[in-house]
């Protein structure tokens, strides 16, 4: 962005994405919703357009792009209508195998990246556990050393896209919690096959997004070699730990293009929906909580792309990126309950699709990080607060 205002460049991702998401209308994503059936039409779209690689080396078949216009590109798929099912379809494509960009070989990336940005191959991101959820440090998952690479053993929670993926970037224990200097060293990040014969994706019925499925992962002795390994054993923790705060504008700016897409359609609502002989928008009742949400939504919106824009800049961006996740799902949360109340008991109905936005709302709020957690940050690196954990 240049300023407040996005540049010529990037005004033209947008239009593309728009243009590209013209086939996909609201029909087409609540039809997903019902059914379950994955948007695999939109996401070939997307590839097809090469909106998959924007954040990729331009060398392996990427455009080379920031976090910037990553977050244009996620956040104008969530405003068409698309919502958390559309952006959650193609969110790891954009920034998931950022360690393998970072930290991989040259042959690592050369076989991966190109088959990932066309769409050939298709990950999913398993971190979470059971037993130990934001507390990754503790996670019980275990790679352990054999003659020709690991044998892993474990189960992953609310891991995403399972069912399609035949790639997984994995975390898992190398060393024994115990016989590490500090919790988060010893864990190991690998970039390998999806074996079916060896781990069981099971889905889990959940609130919304019902297109896009979370799975419970049972691992049973899956082997993986040698060249899987990211980076080196033992610092996959601090490979995590580079993608958190993309992860997190990223959250941002589609719970805020979520919200946009609401707002547009309660305010359609109330300007077309006479009763007592006025439209209900004319009523300050009406109004207020809408515009009220237009301006927790454009604020939220620019701590998102300032965390974005120092990001791109190599500068610390911990703080405005967390922030930026907060407000954005909370402005879009709070977009979202506005619309639905104004459509009043029409806003109940699927046919209206806020309903849908409302019920997808709550994922920001909750993924990849909670609010509590996100204060706690706060709190103890700019407030200089003790730590309350």
């Amino acid at each position: 962005m240049s300023g407040f205002w996005l540049t010529e460049d990037q005004e033209a991702i947008r239009d593309g994405v728009l243009k590209t998401c013209e086939a996909f209308d609201d029909d087409y994503w609540r039809r997903t919703d019902e059914t379950g059936e994955f948007p695999e039409a939109f996401v070939a779209a997307m590839a097809q357009g090469g909106w998959l690689g924007a954040a990729m080396p331009e060398h392996l078949g990427g455009a080379g792009l920031g976090l910037t216009e990553a977050a244009i590109i996620m956040q104008t798929v969530a405003e068409t209508g698309a919502g958390f099912s559309g952006a959650s379809a193609i969110h790891l494509n954009i920034f998931g195998p950022m360690p393998i960009v970072k930290f991989g070989t040259e042959a690592q990336k050369a076989e991966a990246l190109p088959r990932l940005i066309s769409g050939e191959d298709k990950m999913c991101f398993a971190v979470t556990e059971p037993n130990s959820g934001l507390d990754t440090s503790s996670l019980e998952t275990r790679a352990e050393k054999t003659a020709n690479g690991y044998r892993l053993n474990g189960r992953k929670i609310w891991t995403t896209s399972a069912q399609r993926a035949n790639k997984i970037l994995i975390i898992a224990r190398t060393t024994p919690k115990a016989e590490t200097r500090k919790p988060t060293e010893g864990l190991s990040l690998f970039y390998t096959d999806f074996d079916r014969t060896r781990i069981e994706a099971k889905p889990i019925p959940k609130m919304g997004r019902k297109a896009v499925e979370c799975n419970t992962l049972f691992i049973d002795d899956l082997e993986i070699p040698d060249q899987a390994l990211i980076g080196e054993e033992g610092k996959g923790f601090k490979y995590l730990l580079q993608g958190l705060n993309p992860e997190r504008v990223l959250f941002a700016v589609e719970a805020v293009g979520l919200g946009r897409a609401a707002l547009k359609k309660a305010a359609a609502y109330a300007k077309e929906r006479v009763i007592f002989g006025r439209p209900i928008g004319q009523n300050q009742g009406v109004q207020h909580p809408l515009a009220k949400s237009w301006a927790e939504l454009e604020a939220a919106n620019l701590l998102a792309f300032k965390a974005a824009a120092l990001y791109d800049a190599g500068r610390d961006c911990g703080a405005e990126a967390n922030a930026a996740k907060y407000l954005g799902a909370e402005a879009g949360f709070h977009a979202c309950e506005a619309s639905v109340l104004a459509h009043g008991g029409m806003g109940y109905a699927r046919e209206y699709d806020v309903e849908r936005y409302f019920r997808e709302s709550m994922i920001a709020r909750i993924a990849p990080v909670s609010r509590e957690m996100i204060l706690n940050f706060i709190a103890e690196r700019v407030l200089g607060l003790p730590k309350s954990y």
